[in-house]
């Protein structure tokens, strides 16, 4: 029988360690990815009905048959030559703009290139910039770097620029802003076209490096769409994007697009943290994107994401109380309730547990503990069905919220 030891090894963590306060929000969540006993509103996970299955197993055994030698073995820290080209070819075809060589590094999905960023820029002490509400993997990404992180009101029209402008006028020097500003998570707002334009000139202004994630870019459920951020201004901005919401997500893969002496860093970077990203996913990836696949999963995952939200917006405006409102997404994977003063979506989330639904209560998605009566829904992988009853019985919970003494 083992020894069962006496030490308390936390004693020996990192002060950037022991401080972070949502360090299992992302792991509560990603261990409902397999739950089948309830319904779950909480990660933004694909439907595995837009996952190509068909091709990936076509594909790989070509691969494994043809080029074992490259599938198989590591790649470039950069990412594999031909892999790039692919990357660079399709952001020339969707934003109208195409990297340099130097201007562009395959990564290990969206949350890499995050830390690549955090690693190669932030000093204890600096100041980052999020919307707020922002992605939680983002927040705990730079807090663990020991970033101050400020977060900048939203609207529907997505972050308020005027506010940010506000903060940077009165003195605040922050590092970086990190932005979603297509169909945002954990919101679902959009950044409207006017916004875009007054963002990327008050980053010139002020030598503000902006980080646009375009994680559901891709997935809008109207044709048109506002211009990437990279495409008006690659001077000031690093676009990370990921193929986990719009290929799958088992292959952890995504980019990084901008200026060469800051994708030089991210590179080092990654030489000390996983070396590279594996070469199978990325030649799986590369042959995706060249024989056409991705835009027709893209048809198919649209129409089927604006279904589901399209459901949950009947349900929300079915059941839910009068007093609680959300956000109306015009795509991804997200939208996001504000309800009833005095209800506390973090115990709301423990009662709604017990009657078999989770979602994430809206805290963690706040550099500074705001958010107690928000909270995230995600329609992406529930059937309308369940969609529903979950709903039903959410609202039901919040029907009889027991108030705070306080209010």
């Amino acid at each position: 029988m083992r020894q069962q030891a006496d030490q308390d090894w936390t004693r020996l963590l990192a002060r950037r360690f022991r401080e972070q306060s949502r360090g299992g929000a992302l792991a509560d969540i990603l261990a409902l990815a397999s739950e089948t006993n309830i319904i779950t509103f909480s990660g933004g996970f694909p439907a595995p009905e837009t996952f190509p299955i068909d091709v990936i197993s076509e594909l790989t055994q070509r691969l494994l048959t043809d080029e074992p030698a490259i599938a198989l073995q590591y790649s470039p820290t950069r990412g594999l030559a031909t892999v790039c080209d692919a990357i660079a070819d399709r952001l020339h075809h969707q934003e109208g703009l195409r990297p340099d060589d130097d201007e562009l590094m395959v990564t290990s999905g969206g949350i890499d290139a995050l830390a690549l960023l955090a690693k190669s820029l932030i000093d204890p002490g600096d100041v980052v910039v999020v919307e707020a509400p922002s992605y939680l993997g983002a927040i705990m990404g730079f807090t663990s770097y020991e970033a101050d992180v400020r977060g900048v009101p939203m609207d529907e029209h997505g972050l308020d620029v005027e506010a940010l402008s506000r903060m940077l006028a009165a003195g605040l020097q922050p590092k970086l802003l990190y932005t979603i500003p297509d169909h945002q998570n954990p919101s679902g707002r959009t950044l409207s076209t006017e916004r875009r334009t007054a963002l990327v000139a008050l980053a010139r202004k002020y030598g503000l490096l902006i980080v646009e994630d375009v994680a559901y870019r891709e997935l809008s459920f109207t044709k048109g769409r506002c211009a990437s951020l990279w495409s008006l201004a690659p001077d000031v901005v690093v676009q990370i994007g990921t193929f986990s919401k719009i290929f799958f997500p088992g292959v952890r893969l995504g980019w990084a697009a901008g200026p060469s002496q800051l994708i030089s860093r991210m590179v080092e970077a990654k030489q000390n943290s996983d070396q590279c990203s594996g070469a199978l996913g990325q030649r799986l990836v590369e042959q995706y994107l060249r024989e056409g696949h991705l835009d027709h999963q893209l048809g198919l995952s649209r129409r089927l994401y604006a279904e589901r939200c399209r459901s949950m917006m009947n349900a929300l405006e079915t059941y839910m109380p009068a007093e609680v409102s959300w956000t109306c997404p015009s795509g991804g994977f997200f939208t996001w309730l504000t309800t009833q003063p005095g209800t506390d979506t973090t115990e709301l989330s423990h009662r709604a547990r017990t009657v078999g639904v989770a979602f994430v209560p809206g805290t963690p998605f706040y550099p500074d503990g705001r958010g107690v009566r928000d909270l995230r829904l995600s329609f992406s992988r529930v059937n309308d069905q369940e969609t529903h009853e979950g709903i039903r019985r959410l609202a039901d919970l919040l029907k009889t919220n027991p108030r705070r003494s306080s209010e």
